[in-house]
């Protein structure tokens, strides 16, 4: 694996601290294409080959251990690494961290990816375990939505600045460097890439991922697009792309995932006596995983009519919406081949060049601007 100068001082430093007792956190940060899943795999490789120790890989959200393993990583979500469901209170799952099974207990190095997201509750867990953290992140991307990254809020110990030779003729990487430097990009061709203006039927359609700024966007683009494909009623159907809201671990669902629906149960009539009826049950199919397939997934209809839903029964009914716009905080952490940007960046303010950074950087392949 061959790698830049300034990738092999990364390494390098890396190294001296994965040596030094005292210090249990390493924040290796670096824009998009510096390299920094390619530096974790090769300290990965060092540790496992020469000195025959476990290194292990965890995001926070599903999705994102899911690019990590399109990379070739074996990762899992950090939530699977460290928590274990114990027992159940009126039908309300308890969790407590898992120092007795948990593989983190004989792993020697955690690399943790994305860790914008994580909050000082799970870091903290994280670190109570006592290993050493390889802590990889973006410092051109969105903060949090509300507070601040429990890895994020101190300075990185090395920042990758250079883009990795193999990335550097990437459109989307030259895009995403113009807007991190604060120089918008000019309408036209960038490769299969384009800026313009506008969006059309064809580019919706043809999307894998839609990423806007504001929630009402959202909600409209999402009724446009079941229109396009034909989804009149205000329920799910078969075939509409859900989002998961949030995180039920007794279902395994994680916020933030994308799931399909593949059957609806019309018989259904409620979840129980606590739940008000109607409600909707349906069968479901990750996107990560073509294999993950749901059946008799339970979640309230009011998610979707706008209805109000009562905190007893939102406690316990599984959380979706309709998936095909995003929002690009929901958005961060994942990737597609194909994204369709409506640039709604100056709603941001301050934070605008992070967010078109942000919104940029989830497409793999292909990324079409849209000014609006």
């Amino acid at each position: 694996m061959d790698l830049s100068q300034q990738q092999g001082e990364a390494v390098s430093a890396v190294e001296e601290w994965f040596e030094n007792p005292k210090s249990q956190i390493f924040r290796l940060f670096g824009y998009a294409g510096t390299g920094k899943t390619t530096i974790a795999r090769f300290i990965e490789e060092k540790l496992t080959k020469e000195k025959d120790l476990e290194v292990r890989f965890a995001a926070f959200t599903g999705k994102a251990a899911h690019v990590l393993r399109t990379k070739g990583v074996d990762a899992s979500t950090i939530h699977g690494l460290i928590y274990k469901l114990v027992k159940e209170e009126n039908k309300k799952p308890v969790f407590r961290l898992d120092y007795e099974d948990s593989p983190l207990c004989w792993t020697d190095l955690l690399v943790l990816d994305e860790v914008s997201m994580v909050n000082e509750e799970i870091g903290s867990d994280l670190l109570s375990f006592g290993k050493k953290i390889l802590v990889l992140g973006d410092p051109g991307q969105l903060p949090p939505i509300s507070g601040t990254g429990f890895f994020t809020s101190t300075a990185p110990d090395f920042l990758l600045t250079e883009i990795h030779r193999q990335a550097a003729d990437s459109p989307i990487i030259q895009l995403a460097t113009q807007i991190r430097e604060g120089r918008m990009p000019l309408v036209g061709d960038y490769g299969s890439s384009r800026v313009q203006y506008g969006m059309s039927r064809e580019l919706v359609m043809g999307a894998d991922q839609l990423i806007v700024g504001k929630n009402t966007t959202r909600k409209e683009s999402n009724f446009r697009a079941r229109a396009l494909k034909g989804h009149t009623e205000p329920l799910p159907q078969r075939g509409d792309k859900l989002v998961c809201l949030r995180n039920n671990r007794k279902d395994g669902f994680m916020n933030g995932t994308i799931w399909y629906v593949t059957e609806i149960d019309t018989k259904f009539e409620g979840f129980d006596d606590e739940f008000f009826p109607p409600s909707y049950i349906c069968d479901l199919r990750s996107e990560d995983d073509a294999e993950d397939v749901r059946k008799g997934i339970q979640m309230h209809r009011e998610h979707f009519l706008g209805g109000e839903v009562p905190p007893s029964v939102l406690r316990k009914a599984n959380e979706f919406d309709f998936g095909y716009a995003l929002t690009c905080h929901k958005a961060q952490g994942s990737q597609w081949s194909h994204v369709v940007v409506c640039d709604e960046s100056g709603v941001f303010r301050e934070n605008r060049w992070r967010w078109l950074y942000t919104a940029v950087t989830r497409a793999a392949e292909k990324v079409n601007i849209c000014k609006v």
